[in-house]
């Protein structure tokens, strides 16, 4: 099998992945199941890279948030103050809380502004950096592939060569089995059994193979004085 180069292979990549909508990938479980430890260590850059935008993304959501809430204290407390202070015709004290408060939401304002700016322009790093993140795993998960591919023939192979060799070792072994039988049974016929308990050697007709006895077999003598057993249903 011929298997692109590394270019044309990125460039087939990322035509596939035009107008895809493609979902985070470090939030995405299945992803991390994707890559080993080798692969996963080839893209552990952009994946921390990711991972920063996406914290940076959602600790400026939670700060934006809380700065409206105190922009809307600090409107609500500038209300009362300027009429208090039209009611006893201006105070130096009061005046400093409404400068302050002033002050401080003009900061608020401004941070607003800033986060808002920061917030819009992330969106289009996050996607940016996810795509080469896809990118690089679409071309990790390709090598893992072609790599098992070249295994799994291997492996083929190897089945078959060992089907083969397994076949020929089992026709050897019903070869070897019925030679042993046929010894046996011209053995048992032609001499009797006395003669294969000479060879110590016991042959099990179920079995089809010779096996050593357990124990030195006992003749035993008829008590009626006829003749003895010698057990020809060896």
């Amino acid at each position: 099998m011929r298997y692109k180069s590394g270019k044309l292979r990125q460039e087939a990549f990322n035509q596939a992945l035009q107008g895809k909508n493609v979902p985070i990938l470090t939030l995405d479980n299945k992803w991390y199941r994707l890559l080993d430890g080798r692969t996963r260590a080839s893209v552990k850059g952009l994946e921390n890279q990711l991972n920063n935008l996406l914290k940076r993304q959602g600790k400026l959501n939670t700060e934006l948030k809380d700065i409206r809430k105190l922009k809307k204290k600090l409107m609500s407390e500038i209300v009362p103050l300027v009429d208090e202070a039209d009611q006893v015709g201006g105070s130096r004290e009061l005046d400093k809380k409404i400068d302050q408060n002033t002050r401080l939401v003009e900061e608020c304002n401004q941070k607003m502004d800033s986060y808002r700016e920061e917030l819009k322009e992330l969106p289009r790093q996050i996607e940016k950096l996810n795509l080469q993140l896809m990118l690089m795993t679409m071309d990790c998960c390709y090598d893992t592939m072609q790599e098992n591919t070249e295994e799994i023939q291997k492996i083929e192979e190897w089945v078959k060569e060992i089907r083969v060799e397994l076949k020929k070792r089992l026709v050897r072994k019903q070869e070897m089995e019925q030679q042993n039988h046929e010894i046996y049974a011209y053995m048992h016929d032609v001499f009797g059994a006395e003669v294969v308990d000479v060879f110590d050697v016991k042959y099990s007709p179920e079995k089809k193979r010779p096996v050593m006895p357990r124990k030195k077999r006992n003749v035993q003598k008829p008590e009626d004085g006829g003749e003895a057993d010698f057990g020809s249903g060896i």
